[in-house]
C-alpha cells in the first residue's frame, strides 16, 4: 500500500498544469496576389459569447488568446478587401492553431464623375468688393477682337466705360483717363503703356504688360475698397500668374503692334 500512495502522488502534481492551458488562435494575413501582409484587419470568432476578435499588426500577425476547445468560425474583414469567413476551425487541448489567411482585394466600379469648375465672371477676386467690381481674365483679352492682347481695351466693353481705338486710356463714367489707378500685385504703378501719356493722358498706344505674365485681375468702376484710397474713377488691379516650375517653357507672338516673346521655368 505504501507503494501505490508512492506512484499516485506525482500524478496528482503533473494533471493541474495541464488543465490550466487553454488553446491559442494565431496566425498571418496576407494578400493573395502580392503575398503582402495586411495591417489592420479584423478577425473575429463567431458565435462567441463574449465576443472574441484582434486586429493585425504592422506584419500582418494576430494572436486571439482564451480560445475554448471546439470547433469556430473566423470573420476576417479589411478595407479594400472582400470579406472571408474560415470555416470549421478546431481547438484541440494543448494545441495553438496555425493559420495563414490570404484575403481578395475588393474591386469598386464607380460611376463617371465629371468636374467643371465654376467661376464666376460677376465676382471679383478681391473679397472686400461689394458694387461695381468684376473679375477679368487674360484669356478674354486674348479673344476679344481688336484689343491686341490688351486689357486695357477689354474693359472699355463693360457698363460706364468708355475707350477709343487710337488709344487705349480708360475712361470711367465720364472721368479723366488719369483718374484710374494702376496696381500690380497690390502696389500701385504709373501709367503701364507704351508711349504713355503722349497720345492720350492717362493712356497710351498699347499696354507694355505682356499677356503671357497676367493672371486674372479686378476692374473697378465704383465703390472701391478703403485700400484704393487715391482713386477717383476706377481701379485696375492687376496679377501675375504663377510660371511653370517643371520645366523650360517659351512664347513667341507677332503681331500687327510689335513681338511678344515670354520664358518661364
Amino acid at each position: 500500500m505504501m507503494r501505490i500512495a508512492f506512484v499516485f502522488i506525482p500524478l496528482f502534481n503533473i494533471i493541474p498544469s495541464f488543465a490550466q492551458f487553454t488553446p491559442i488562435i494565431r496566425g498571418n494575413i496576407v494578400d493573395n496576389v502580392l503575398n503582402e501582409p495586411i495591417a489592420f484587419a479584423n478577425v473575429v470568432v463567431l458565435n462567441t459569447h463574449p465576443s472574441l476578435s484582434a486586429t493585425t499588426d504592422s506584419l500582418g500577425n494576430f494572436t486571439l488568446n482564451a480560445v475554448p476547445i471546439g470547433r469556430y468560425d473566423l470573420q476576417v474583414t479589411c478595407a479594400g478587401y472582400e470579406p472571408t469567413v474560415i470555416r470549421e476551425v478546431i481547438l484541440a487541448s494543448f494545441k495553438e492553431k496555425l493559420l495563414t489567411i490570404k484575403l481578395k482585394q475588393q474591386v469598386t466600379q464607380l460611376n463617371e464623375i465629371e468636374i467643371k469648375p465654376h467661376i464666376s465672371k460677376q465676382n471679383p477676386l478681391h473679397a472686400g468688393a461689394t458694387l461695381s467690381a468684376k473679375m477679368l481674365s487674360v484669356e478674354e483679352a486674348k479673344r476679344y477682337a481688336g484689343s491686341f492682347d490688351d486689357p486695357a481695351r477689354l474693359v472699355s466693353a463693360f457698363a460706364g466705360v468708355s475707350s477709343n481705338v487710337g488709344n487705349n486710356a480708360v475712361r470711367v463714367r465720364g472721368n479723366s483717363p488719369q483718374s484710374l489707378q494702376w496696381k500690380l500685385e497690390g502696389i500701385e504703378i504709373p501709367n503701364p503703356n507704351h508711349m504713355a501719356d503722349l497720345r492720350a493722358l492717362g493712356g497710351g498706344t498699347v499696354t507694355a504688360l505682356s499677356a503671357q505674365l497676367l493672371a486674372n485681375s479686378d476692374f473697378f468702376t465704383g465703390a472701391m475698397p478703403a485700400e484704393y484710397s487715391n482713386a477717383l474713377s476706377g481701379v485696375f488691379d492687376m496679377s501675375m500668374r504663377k510660371g511653370n516650375n517643371q520645366k523650360h517653357e517659351q512664347t513667341l507672338q507677332i503681331g500687327v503692334v510689335g513681338i511678344d516673346a515670354a520664358a518661364e521655368g
